[in-house]
């Protein structure tokens, strides 16, 4: 790959150009949702999850490396989750929790493999959001969201984030949420810091995707969706790729 994942996507933010990733649970994987993805021209594949059963995130890494070459990043729920076959790793720091496993532990845990691997790094401030019901990532990390309606706290938490040196703040409402992300609690936090916003969960129509760029997030990712319906991912791409600022 001439350029680096991270400095596609701040290629992109300068341009105004939003950025669309398809997130791959390995326990739901389908080939057809990779092909589609293909079709779409998605930016991004995202892999990984909150509970993933011992052995399938390799075999789906495996599985994707042989069907597209679409850049492949790791969105870890756990140590266990890398893999030299992918691009990059986003290395998450639930900020918005105060569970030291997922804060720092985990990432001491993974820190020699990391550091002998070739992926490319990419420290991501991770921000879990209220949505509205309870979420797999909330229930394993032992941490509550911030409420969607404590903008404040959000945008605190975002620049607390960036200070400390995270290339990128990824906004969560959860997979399956009731509700996305709130637009004008995304707008707030794109005013307050300027390394790129992702934003995800609850996303499960062209029209609210859109609307998040609109709020100022520069990367859409959808998962649960389109795993109910892998047609979703054309209709969110071209979405995603068709506005302007």
């Amino acid at each position: 790959m001439n350029k680096s994942i991270y400095a596609s996507v701040l290629s992109s933010k300068k341009k105004g150009k939003k950025l669309f990733s398809v997130l791959v649970d390995p326990d739901k994987f389908s080939p057809e949702v990779i092909r589609e993805a293909d079709k779409a021209r998605v930016d991004f594949i995202f892999i990984g999850g909150s509970q993933v059963k011992n052995g399938s995130f390799h075999r789906c890494v495996a599985s994707i490396q042989k069907i597209t070459n679409i850049p492949l990043v790791i969105f870890p729920g756990s140590r266990e989750q890398v893999s030299e076959k992918a691009d990059a790793i986003l290395l998450l720091s639930l900020i918005s929790g105060r569970n030291p496993d997922y804060l720092i532990g985990e990432h001491i845990q993974a820190a020699r493999q990391l550091k002998r691997s070739k992926l490319e790094i990419i420290p991501t401030g991770y921000i879990l959001i209220g949505g509205g019901k309870k979420i797999s990532a909330q229930a394993v990390t032992r941490t509550s969201p911030i409420k969607s309606s404590d903008k404040g706290l959000a945008v605190s938490t975002a620049i607390a984030g960036e200070l400390l040196g995270m290339k990128m703040i990824y906004l969560e409402a959860g997979s399956g949420s009731k509700t996305p992300l709130s637009s004008s609690l995304v707008k707030e936090v794109r005013k307050n810091i300027s390394c790129p916003v992702i934003a995800g969960g609850g996303i499960d129509t062209p029209e609210k995707a859109q609307a998040l760029c609109k709020a100022g997030a520069d990367m859409i990712v959808v998962g649960n969706a389109i795993e109910k319906d892998h047609g979703l991912i054309v209709e969110i791409a071209k979405a995603i790729h068709s506005y302007t600022i």
